[in-house]
């Protein structure tokens, strides 16, 4: 038996990793060329990007992975008899599925942790590789389209010489209501402080222009120095709680439930105190709608919290629910070739485990369904495992 259990290991680990290769180089292939593509980068940024991409490609490829694997080693084995032989020496088919189940529990812990990684320093170090070469970025686009935009600021220039931006005209949009300043100048040139985090433009001859009309020149050489973050197109990207590590979130759903409290706490005294006082016409001010809608954004966080856990946990132990409907499906597909096999378990995957999840995560962050709505993509593949299990046994 336990060379049976060996032999079956060492088919699934040899299949496994070569997959898993692929999968994954396909998958860091197409993550950097499209980074690569919408934020410009150039061959050092890439290369830099490499270990950031790799835990947030892992995770998309270990499920596949091991779905082809299960297939791919049990439609083999059913289909050249070998369960028909190990069942002849009364082993029951169950016996057989046992390594590949446990795979499918490791490698679901495993893809708990990839999901919590990926999202946290995967993510963090694509956003601090992207906005460290924000200086290499602006260059390049304002030497092949002339224009650079990121959500604060917008820079065009009429040419690039060197290192020399011709003919600037740098657009800076400024916090509420208040007008957009333009500064034009006769050339200008880029400098990035990455230990700072700041990057200076320095004007030659500028102009600043201000939407009340006023306008400021500045002979010789003027200096402005803005955040690499706002300059850069990643630098915007807020801290979500799809963005925060597993342990974080505790802490973060507590400040976020206090944070609610007190909102509710305050509006209501408010109201009580403008309801007493005759003061009706203030409950329908601006002030009154901003307040309203910070309470509601906040609980929108805390449902987002709640349920993030839920969406990692439920991402991750996918891996042994695939698993388990796989290699029953192949054992049970005596004269079926593993790409059927494999394919009439991803079509009702792909057609309705991740509808499911992504519905049941959509719900979930908006406070329609609870969080362990997660799990219901789950649920449905756990018991279609299990079913075919159960075929199985009586095989």
């Amino acid at each position: 038996m336990k060379a049976l259990t060996r032999y079956i290991t060492t088919e699934l680990l040899k299949v496994f990793c070569l997959v898993l290769s692929a999968l994954t180089l396909l998958v860091m292939l197409a993550v950097i060329v499209q980074e690569a593509v919408r934020q410009g980068l150039g061959v050092m940024a890439i290369l830099r990007l490499l270990p950031f991409v790799l835990p947030d490609s892992l995770r998309f490829a270990v499920p596949g992975a091991i779905l082809l694997v299960a297939t791919t080693v049990y439609g083999r084995m059913s289909s050249s008899n070998e369960i028909v032989a190990i069942k002849s020496l009364g082993i029951p088919p169950l016996k057989v599925l046992a390594p590949v189940l446990w795979l499918g529990a490791a490698l679901s812990l495993a893809s708990v942790w990839l999901n919590d990684v990926a999202v946290s320093w995967g993510r963090a170090g694509v956003q601090k590789v992207v906005v460290e070469s924000v200086e290499e970025i602006a260059y390049r686009m304002l030497r092949t389209q002339r224009s650079y935009s990121s959500g604060k600021m917008a820079m065009n220039v009429r040419s690039v010489e060197g290192h020399m931006l011709m003919k600037p005209t740098l657009t800076l949009q400024q916090k509420g209501d208040r007008p957009s300043i333009t500064i034009t100048a006769e050339r200008a040139e880029l400098s990035s402080d990455t230990e700072e985090g700041t990057l200076t433009i320095r004007f030659h001859d500028a102009v600043m222009e201000g939407g009340d009309g006023k306008r400021i020149a500045w002979p010789g050489m003027y200096e402005h120095v803005v955040r690499l973050k706002d300059f850069s197109r990643r630098g915007r990207e807020a801290i979500t709680p799809s963005n925060l590590p597993l342990r974080e979130i505790p802490a973060s759903m507590a400040q976020t439930t206090q944070r609610i409290g007190r909102l509710r706490q305050q509006n209501a005294t408010l109201a009580a105190f403008q309801l007493v006082t005759g003061e009706f016409d203030r409950l329908d001010q601006p002030e009154w709608h901003r307040r309203i809608d910070s309470q509601a954004e906040t609980q929108r966080r805390l449902d987002r919290l709640r349920t993030e856990p839920h969406r990692r946990w439920a991402n991750g132990l996918s891996c042994l629910c695939f698993v388990l409907v796989g290699s029953a499906m192949s054992v049970r597909r005596r004269k079926g070739d593993f790409l059927t096999s494999f394919f009439l378990c991803f079509l009702p995957i792909l057609l309705i485990y991740y509808p499911l999840l992504i519905f049941g995560v959509d719900r979930a962050k908006a406070g329609a369904l609870p969080p362990q709505a997660v799990w219901l993509a789950n649920v449905v593949l756990l018991v279609w495992g299990l079913w075919l299990v159960r075929k199985v046994s009586r095989y």
